[in-house]
């Protein structure tokens, strides 16, 4: 491959976590383990809610989307990192490095906005009980739902389609055992100022939005729960209102984490 800049590549190389080979089995036997957990437990959760009809409820309808991002968040991925370790190999196709940036990224943004939807909801069942079926109606939660997927779609095939007009070095090694967007970008000889700036405008609006309307859902959440008066009743909407707090948490303090990783 000539050293100088082109246009035209063929595949890139995925170091992955560790070129030690003796962590090789490790890995794959460890992303193995946590990807059919992950899978099989928002595979129960999808058939369950299908199956039994007293879950055919807003929150169990978005609740069962949420599954299936999941699942297709950690498909486009997973599979990929443990074929390599399998085959000793560490390419992936140019083709398929774009593909799997767009999934990756429409999967994610898809669990950010799910989660904002999910946490509406919850604000408006406990917040306003008596209108709750009246504003979570059917139509609305489908353009919710449908909203969501066009706007990470849309998203995905912005960033996708500034990588097209990029040039690439010869040195096409991306520190990752996927294709990350950043670690790609930087990878590039042509200006990036546009993809930069494409980046940061869309981590704020599709980012810090939706977090914001979370945490605005949450305040009036805990402020309503705080006013009932049954210690029974406040003890039980907590319960519930936890579980969902703690999954929005963990999602993003690994997106937090792995964004700060990635920046340095």
């Amino acid at each position: 491959m000539d050293s100088g800049n082109q246009t035209t590549i063929s595949e890139f190389i995925l170091l992955g976590l560790s070129e030690k080979a003796v962590l090789q089995p490790v890995l794959y036997w460890l992303f193995l383990s946590m990807y059919l957990v992950t899978f099989t437990r928002n595979l129960l959760i999808i058939l369950a809610i299908i199956k039994d009809s007293l879950l055919h409820t807003t929150m169990y309808f978005f609740l069962s989307n949420l599954s299936l991002a999941d699942i297709c968040f950690t498909s486009t991925t997973i599979p990929k990192m443990l074929v390599n370790i399998q085959t000793q190999s560490k390419v992936i196709t140019y083709e398929g490095c774009i593909t799997q940036m767009y999934f990756f990224m429409l999967f994610g943004q898809l669990d950010n906005f799910l989660l904002t939807v999910m946490a509406y909801d919850w604000f408006v069942a406990i917040c306003h009980p008596l209108h709750y079926t009246v504003i979570m109606n059917l139509k609305f939660c489908g353009i919710l739902l449908q909203g969501s997927w066009v706007l990470g779609a849309l998203n995905s095939l912005l960033h996708g389609l500034l990588i097209l007009r990029l040039s690439f070095c010869a040195r096409l090694e991306i520190p990752h055992f996927f294709c990350e967007l950043n670690q790609v970008i930087q990878l590039a000889c042509s200006n990036t100022f546009l993809n930069d700036l494409v980046i940061y405008s869309t981590m704020e609006l599709l980012g810090i939005i939706p977090l914001a309307g979370i945490l605005f859902s949450y305040s009036k959440i805990v402020f309503s729960i705080w006013r009932i008066t049954s210690a029974g009743g406040r003890s039980k909407a907590f319960s519930t209102y936890g579980s969902h707090l703690s999954v929005v948490s963990l999602f993003y303090s690994a997106s937090l984490g792995v964004y700060l990783c990635l920046a340095k």
